[in-house]
């Protein structure tokens, strides 16, 4: 597929000199800032997306994208396109050398619209979201337009910007920094950026099988995660496969940290390590790629009229997929926020709820990315030892599988003391507590509970018809599995924020209740 670019042009205000003031400005064209930028269009922001590049990246880098960023995606028009185009998977493989240690499930339910997780590599991707800002007339995308300078004032931020006609100023409302891990956006703002750097270096490799060839049985029919402790092809190290899109296959190699990087550049000596992995030649080397991660994050995510998502403003490692699922997640906890506060639809306090609830799951995918590291990198011969032996009993003892840990992947985080939620006035035994993620479910009419979600509050009446002021109603039935997922019986109400969090629940309806609901999850609270 030919990716689209979004090639330079000088824009008006360049060329007169006048700055001309924007709701929104957002730095970074990758994934999460073009998901911004495309929810804040459909909620009637304007925006502008600048970025010092003027073409998508190549390569699969992000991979694996979870069902909550499905969701996401679906919303905005493109969530369909990436699970059409994508590999789906659901079941993954550990080996502890050439012996199976044991094999799981990621979606042992049924009945949602979004598969488990979807196998697409970042640049086609990518190429979906561009297409998408490029057909909507609210959205200017600007190419090789770097940021160089940052000045907030009372009312606005001036961007000093460089483009290849010179230096120029852009005035907004509001900043949005999505311009990745070394972030100029961040830098400017003399922000701390603080965490673990592990010293290990990866390789990706994505390569094309020859026409027919199945080598170690590899099935495109039933494509699964496999990932390797000290397999026979790599000693000492780890392997990690997945199927990929367009009859690619990604391979990451565990290079040590003594590794030398310009040695393991070689083409030919990437064939030799894959070929020796496949046990066969019969492939093309596509894209590679050598890398080094941190799972670190900044100190704030908001100052003042400037705010940072994605890798601007935390990163993982990529084991579990979490760097680029978490990127889009803060951008569909943003989005809502950030167009009522505009719209005075809401207060700041909207603003600052998302930086104590994108901070905690920034430390919730840190705490785990780091688990997955430690045990796929032991630091010490105990941790070693500790590792060989859970891997030895997780092939033949349930309770040993949990402890070996190759990547607890991307899940959604609950924000259980979020200030915009409402907390129980009654005991309630079990289901989704305020702040949990929403589920999806069919409908009985047809369609999906997924795609309810996303414009406005959603009142969820199970059982009963009412009407609501200040959200959209969905009736559910009293019982069956949209009821069983949420926990509710006849009479029950859940209400859902725009970004498919539970916001508050009911045993029974009150509308008096509901609006203080209403009230406190967009920041009016007393």
């Amino acid at each position: 597929m030919a990716l689209p670019n979004y090639p330079y042009h000088q824009s008006l205000e360049q060329r007169s000199g006048q700055p001309q003031r924007r709701p929104v400005v957002i730095v970074g064209a990758g994934p999460v800032g073009l998901t911004l930028a495309l929810d804040l269009a459909k909620r009637d922001v304007p925006v502008v997306v600048i970025d010092d590049s003027d073409r998508i990246g190549e390569g699969s880098r992000a991979v694996c994208w979870a069902q909550k960023t499905l969701e996401v995606f679906d919303r905005l028009g493109v969530g369909e396109a990436v699970a059409r185009e994508g590999v789906r998977w659901q079941r993954g493989r550990v080996f502890h050398g050439e012996r199976e240690a044991y094999a799981f499930d990621l979606l042992p339910e049924t009945h949602h619209k979004m598969p488990a997780m979807v196998n697409l590599q970042q640049d086609v991707v990518e190429a979906r979201l561009v297409r998408a800002v490029q057909l909507d007339q609210r959205i200017e995308l600007r190419g090789r337009h770097e940021l160089i300078g940052l000045e907030q004032d009372a009312d606005g931020v001036t961007l000093n910007v460089r483009t290849p006609d010179g230096l120029f100023d852009m005035r907004a409302d509001w900043v949005i920094g999505c311009d990745g891990a070394r972030s100029p956006t961040r830098t400017l703002l003399g922000l701390s950026f603080q965490g673990q750097v592990f010293e290990d270096r990866f390789l990706i490799a994505d390569v094309r099988l020859a026409s027919g060839a199945r080598p170690r049985g590899l099935d495109p029919a039933r494509p699964e995660r496999w990932f390797w402790f000290d397999p026979p092809f790599h000693r000492g190290q780890s392997v990690l496969l997945h199927a990929q899109a367009d009859g690619l296959w990604r391979i990451d190699f565990q290079l040590g940290r003594d590794a030398d990087v310009d040695a393991e550049r070689d083409p030919d000596r990437i064939r030799s390590r894959v070929a020796a992995m496949l046990g066969s030649d019969q492939f093309e080397l596509v894209w590679s790629s050598i890398y080094q991660f941190a799972c670190r994050r900044a100190d704030r995510f908001r100052v003042g009229r400037v705010l940072l998502a994605g890798d601007a403003a935390h990163q993982v490692s990529p084991f579990g997929a979490r760097g680029a699922n978490s990127g889009v997640q803060d951008a569909d906890n943003l989005g809502w926020k950030l167009a009522a506060v505009i719209k005075g639809e809401g207060s700041e306090v909207l603003l600052d709820s998302y930086e104590f609830e994108r901070i905690e799951a920034a430390d919730d995918n840190i705490a785990h990315s780091t688990r997955a590291t430690d045990f796929i990198s032991p630091k010490s011969a105990l941790s070693r030892r500790l590792r060989r032996a859970a891997l030895d009993l997780a092939a033949h003892a349930d309770f040993a599988k949990p402890l070996v840990n190759s990547g607890r992947l991307s899940t959604p985080t609950e924000h259980v003391d979020s200030p915009l939620s409402t907390p129980d006035a009654e005991p309630w035994t079990g289901g989704l507590v305020p702040g949990c993620p929403a589920p999806d479910a069919p409908l009985e009419g047809g369609g999906w509970l997924s795609e309810q979600l996303g414009g406005d509050f959603l009142l969820l009446a199970f059982g009963w018809r009412v009407d609501a002021a200040g959200a959209r109603v969905v009736v559910l039935p009293g019982e069956g599995l949209a009821a069983t997922r949420y926990g509710a019986r006849p009479g029950c109400a859940f209400l859902i924020r725009p970004d498919g969090v539970v916001a508050a629940r009911w045993h029974r309806f009150d509308a008096d209740a509901l609006a203080v609901a209403l009230a406190r999850a967009h920041g009016r609270a007393a």
